[in-house]
Parts: C-alpha cells; structure tokens; sequence
C-alpha cells in the first residue's frame, strides 16, 4: 500500500472558520492534481490533495466528518501519517487556462494555477464560495493571474455561482484550456458550458476511498477507479460517465444520489 511516512506538523494555518492548512517535510512528491493518504492517529486514513509542493508540503482541510474534524484541532508539532502521492495529474500547457474553483475545491486547483503561471500561461481563476468569509487562497490566486469571485449570497463580487461567473469570462476572452474542482454538480456545469464551446477541459474529482492505490474499488466512477484513473478526468471523459454529477458511493459501496 505504499510506505507510510509518519512526520511531525511544521505549522497549522487556520484559513477560515472550518478550513486549515498543514504544512509538514516529507519524502514524497508530487505534481498538481496528486494527492496523499493521510493518516490521522486514532482516527482514520483520508485521501487529501496536495496544496503545497516544494521543499514544505500541504493540505488544506475543511471538517466534513469525525477523523477531518479531528484533524483541525492538531497544532504543530503533532504527528500525521502520510503516504503517496497517488493519482494522475493535471496537463498544463496553452497561452491562456480558465481555473473554476468551488469552496474548499482551490485546494486540488491551487497547485495548477501556479503551475500554469510558472509554464507563462495566462490564467485566470473563477474563485467561488457560499460567503466571502469562505474565500480561500485569495492572494496565491491573484499572485498567479487575475481573479474572479463569486459568492452564492453576493458578499463578495459575482452574485451566484461560479458556472454563471464562467460563462461570463469565457464569453469575454478566448481559453486553451479550463480546469475545475469543486462540487460535482458545479464541476458538471463547467464541464458541459466546455463542451458546448469545444474548449478542452479537466475535472478532479472526489470520491470515497480506503486504499487509494486501486484495491478496495471504494471510489468506482462508472467502470473506472477515482485514485487509478484519476483523480483528473477530462471533459470527453466524463462525457461518456452515468454517474459524473448525479450519484457518488457511500462507505459501504452503495449508490446514493449527489
């Protein structure tokens, strides 16, 4: 299953109410799109993308069940387990990328967005949260290109959600490319504005998953497995998919509607 690496947390940045960020060494990898098992002692194994590469890595982490709420009170110093990194990555490239991010979703994209600027793309980043208070990675946004935000109850910027903001830039400027994280029904959105416009597209998703090395088939998508074939899916993918944007698996592997 990989060679776990349990190291020491370096720093805890709180980033908002329910989302923080850990920052830690360790003798992994990693490109943007990957992600790591993490292992949070006494709790449970969770897939966590990568925000931070480099020499200091990081994962950005918002409370969605016991062993992630768990997580949020660890402070430096604490240990995590962790294992990886898993998964394909993102394809950049282009003269110009539109970036749709959706909530605690930049954190799978944050890496790209950098990685697009770094390569002399020209991006632009739809950043799009319920509430401006949940607005995250703001300024790496804005460091990398311009941004565009979107809150659902219009606090901050766009008032509505960030497939509408999209439809909006790509009506303003010619893209090569998008990439989106965020919830499904938002990423299906995205995908489908893409597809009507022929613009090539890229979607990670989230699924549940156990091992994340293709073992326990936890997080199917269809017939293919989210931590061997993706996590990154293009739009002509995720075209052909029955369950992109309308059912998930819960623990037990049963289908359950999004």
């Amino acid at each position: 299953m990989g060679r776990m690496e349990v190291v020491p947390l370096l720093e805890v940045r709180r980033e908002v109410h329910d989302a923080s960020t850990f920052l830690f060494r360790a003798g992994i990898d990693g490109a943007p799109g990957q992600f790591i098992m993490v292992w949070i002692p006494g709790h449970d194994e969770v897939p966590m993308a990568l925000s931070y590469l480099g020499d200091v890595k990081g994962i950005t982490v918002r409370a969605y069940g016991d062993a992630t709420q768990a997580l949020l009170k660890f402070t430096a110093g604490d240990l995590l387990g962790v294992r990886g990194p898993y998964g394909n990555t993102f394809q950049l490239g282009g003269r110009r990328a539109l970036c749709v991010a959706g909530g605690v979703g930049v954190a799978s994209l944050i890496a790209a967005i950098e990685g697009f600027s770094d390569r002399g793309t020209k991006v632009a980043t739809v950043l799009a949260a319920k509430t401006a208070e949940e607005l995250i990675f703001e300024e790496r946004c804005e460091a990398a290109g311009e941004v565009h935000i979107a809150t659902d109850d219009g606090s901050r910027g766009f008032h509505g959600l960030a497939p509408a903001l999209a439809k909006r830039v790509l009506d303003q400027h010619t893209f090569d490319t998008v990439v989106t994280c965020g919830p499904e029904p938002m990423m299906k959105a995205v995908v489908d504005l893409c597809r009507e416009r022929k613009i090539p597209c890229q979607a990670s998703l989230e699924r549940f998953m156990k091992c994340g090395i293709g073992i326990c088939d936890a997080c199917v998508l269809d017939d293919v497995l989210v931590c061997n074939d993706g996590p990154v899916f293009t739009g002509d993918d995720l075209a052909k998919s029955g369950d992109f944007g309308t059912f998930r698996r819960d623990e037990s592997g049963r289908r359950v509607p999004l």
